[in-house]
């Protein structure tokens, strides 16, 4: 039985999430095909993902923009929604939607009662948690991306699945094993050779090379200003970063030799030997090879809503008042008892 989100999600036990979200019946919707060519929806993924970013207390680690699909690794930053001020959040707010009239006479510096301006922070603060939820974030890259591609094609109905998947990363092994999954998937599914050809991918993007496809706006845009754009998540680089929970907690050339050792030994149809030496991260976290291989090859499939450690996976069971994770039988083996 499907169950509701919020008894999927549990911030308390950690802010990091992979989501995944696919087209209806799982068809090239947005790739290419025989008499069709929709690459360029890719873009406009990519551009709203970072657009709400930008918006929303929840930051972008990775993501990996398919023909049919996207992967999306993200952070919630609840302490920064905590903070935020009354004017920021309706500021941030407003730029997605409108808001009721109270607000809007609130913005014009009309005087209020009292009862009102209670009103007013009630929606405020209504506002506030929806700036870290998860659910609202994709539906706020889901439905614009469906309405424009339905205009473009001059048809209605679902562009995207009902619901979207969610995992719940729970420490660094599981952070880093879904962002290189997320990473390496056009290499896993042999539309590109490597980690800089993967056109609308994290990994490109923090290379600093352009994907092949220009990214237009599309032609059902309907806002009145373009949006600014959020920066990846970026990683530790430096001492002072280490512990901050601003920045990924592993450095960005470990990262990049790790994804680059790890695409380089899942493809089955690469000729020549694979360079025995293990990325320095690898051997620093304790990650079995062999497990890690196979974990960024099934991801998904090996395991459900959270990848960590069996003991916090339990913990989590025992938060979201569940009984059993699928996947805690893979748990274990990425995570030894010798690690």
């Amino acid at each position: 039985m499907t169950q509701p989100r919020k008894q999927l999600i549990s911030l308390d036990d950690t802010p990091y999430y992979h989501c995944v979200s696919r087209c209806v019946r799982r068809a090239f919707l947005c790739g290419s095909g025989e008499g069709y060519n929709f690459e360029h929806r890719r873009g406009w993924i990519v551009q709203r993902l970072k657009q709400l970013s930008a918006v929303f207390a929840v930051d972008v680690a990775a993501y990996a923009v398919m023909s049919n699909h996207y992967h999306v690794v993200l952070r919630v930053n609840k302490p920064l929604s905590d903070n935020l001020s009354r004017d920021e959040i309706i500021r941030r707010w407003r730029t997605l939607f409108k808001g009721p009239p109270l607000v809007q006479r609130y913005l014009t510096g009309a005087r209020l009662n009292k009862p009102e301006v209670d009103v007013v922070d009630e929606v405020v603060e209504q506002w506030r948690s929806r700036l870290c939820d998860i659910s609202w974030f994709m539906r706020c890259l889901n439905e614009p991306i469906a309405r424009w591609a339905n205009q473009e094609d001059n048809c209605t109905g679902r562009f995207f699945e009902g619901r979207f998947k969610s995992q719940a990363l729970l420490d660094e092994r599981a952070i880093l094993s879904c962002m290189a999954y997320v990473d390496l998937n056009p290499i896993r599914a042999t539309i590109a050779d490597t980690p800089e050809a993967s056109d609308f991918t994290s990994i490109q993007e923090r290379l600093g090379i352009e994907p092949t496809t220009s990214v237009e706006s599309p032609a059902g845009n309907d806002q009145d200003k373009p949006l600014a754009l959020a920066e990846l998540m970026p990683f530790a680089g430096s001492e002072h970063q280490n512990n901050s929970p601003n920045h990924l907690p592993f450095d960005l050339s470990d990262y990049l030799e790790l994804v680059d050792w790890t695409g380089r030994a899942i493809r089955g149809d690469k000729r020549g030997a694979i360079d025995t030496k293990l990325p320095t991260i690898l051997d620093r976290l304790g990650l079995p090879s062999k497990d890690w291989l196979d974990t960024c090859c099934h991801i998904e499939r090996r395991f459900g809503r959270a990848i960590g450690p069996v003991a916090k996976v339990s913990e989590l069971c025992e938060s979201l008042n569940l009984n059993w994770i699928h996947g805690i039988q893979n748990c274990r083996k990425l995570y030894p008892k010798t690690s």
